[in-house]
C-alpha cells in the first residue's frame, strides 16, 4: 500500500486539477479582433491626416479584409459558447463594468462600420463597379461626404476593440497571469503591429511600406518594453505572480514563448525591417508573416498559460 501525506488542499492529482475551459477559439478571436483594430485604426488615421492618396493600401485596400476578419473572429467566439442560442442576450443590456458587454457592443458597431468603409472605396477597388439601386448610390455619396467623420469614429472604436482584447483576460482576477493592467495596452500595441504587418504585405508602394515599417519598428519596441515590464512586475510581486512569470522563465512555456513570440515574432522581424530601412533587400512577406505568426502565438500562449495560474496563498 502506498501512503501519501497531503499538507495542502491544493495540487492534489485528480482532486484539484487546473481549469482549462478556453481552447483555440478564444486566442483566434482575440488575434483577429486585434488585427482588424490595427487595420482600421491606421486607415482612419491616414485619412484624417490627409494622406489618402499616398497610403492607398492602408486607407482603401486593407480595410476590405476587416469585415472578414471580424466575422471569422465572431464565428470562433460563437463556437466557444456553451449556450449558443442565447448569445443575443448580450444585447439586451449594457453593463459598464463588464468587459464582455463593452466588447459585444463595440463589435456590434464596428462590424457594420467596417463594411460601410469598404463599400465607400469599392469603385476604386473594382473598376466598372456600379450600384444597381439608386438608394445605394445615395448612401455611397453620403459615406463619401462624411468619410472623415467615419474615420474618427472608426479610430475610436478600433482602439476600444484593441484594448478590450487584453482587458477581457485581465478582468479575471482569479488568474494571476492575466490579472494585470498591462494586458490591455500590450494587446492593443500587438494588434496595431499585426494590422501594419498585413497592410505592408499587401502594399506595392515602396514609400508606403517604408513609412509603415518605421511605425511598426516603434510599436514592436513598445511591445517588447511592455512584455519586460510585465515580467518584472510579476517577479516583484507576490508568490503567485512570481510563479506565473516562471512559466516563461524556465517553466513549461519558456521555449514556445521566447522562440515563437520574442525571437521569431518580434526580434527577428524588427531586425529585418531595420535592415530594409538601411537599404538591404528584404522580401516584405518575411517580416510580415513572422509578426502575424508571433501575434497569434502570443495570444495562444497567454490564454493557455493563464488558465494554469491561480491563487494558492
Amino acid at each position: 500500500m502506498k501512503e501519501e501525506l497531503f499538507v495542502s488542499g491544493r495540487h492534489i492529482p485528480n482532486i484539484d486539477p487546473y481549469l482549462s475551459i478556453w481552447h483555440w477559439e478564444i486566442p483566434v478571436y482575440l488575434f483577429l479582433g486585434g488585427l482588424a483594430a490595427g487595420i482600421m485604426f491606421f486607415a482612419g488615421l491616414f485619412l484624417v491626416l490627409g494622406r489618402e492618396k499616398e497610403m492607398e493600401t492602408t486607407v482603401k485596400r486593407a480595410p476590405f479584409l476587416v469585415p472578414f476578419a471580424l466575422v471569422l473572429g465572431l464565428l470562433a467566439l460563437f463556437l466557444d459558447l456553451k449556450h449558443q442560442l442565447y448569445f443575443w442576450r448580450l444585447y439586451t443590456t449594457i453593463r459598464i463594468e463588464s468587459p464582455m458587454s463593452w466588447g459585444a457592443w463595440t463589435l456590434m458597431l464596428i462590424t457594420p462600420l467596417s463594411i460601410v468603409w469598404a463599400a465607400g472605396y469599392i469603385k476604386e477597388a473594382i473598376p466598372g463597379w456600379d450600384w444597381r439601386f439608386g438608394i445605394l448610390k445615395q448612401f455611397e455619396a453620403l459615406v463619401i461626404k462624411y468619410r472623415k467623420h467615419l474615420a474618427w469614429a472608426m479610430m475610436g472604436l478600433s482602439l476600444i476593440l484593441g484594448v478590450y482584447t487584453g482587458i477581457l483576460l485581465s478582468a479575471f482576477n482569479a488568474r494571476p497571469l492575466w490579472n494585470t493592467s498591462i494586458l490591455g495596452p500590450l494587446f492593443l500595441v500587438s494588434g496595431l503591429s499585426t494590422g501594419l504587418a498585413l497592410t505592408m504585405w499587401m502594399s506595392k508602394s515602396h514609400s508606403e511600406r517604408k513609412l509603415l515599417s518605421k511605425i511598426d519598428i516603434v510599436l514592436i519596441g513598445v511591445e517588447l518594453f511592455l512584455i519586460i515590464h510585465l515580467l518584472m512586475g510579476f517577479l516583484a510581486a507576490g508568490m503567485v505572480q512570481v510563479e506565473a512569470a516562471q512559466l516563461f522563465l524556465g517553466g513549461e512555456f519558456t521555449v514556445s514563448f521566447w522562440v515563437f513570440v520574442i525571437i521569431m515574432g518580434l526580434a527577428f522581424p524588427v531586425t529585418l525591417e531595420i535592415l530594409e530601412l538601411f537599404g538591404y533587400k528584404i522580401p516584405i512577406w518575411i517580416p510580415s508573416l513572422l509578426i502575424l505568426f508571433g501575434g497569434l502565438m502570443f495570444r495562444m500562449i497567454m490564454v493557455e498559460a493563464g488558465q494554469i495560474t491561480r491563487f494558492l496563498y
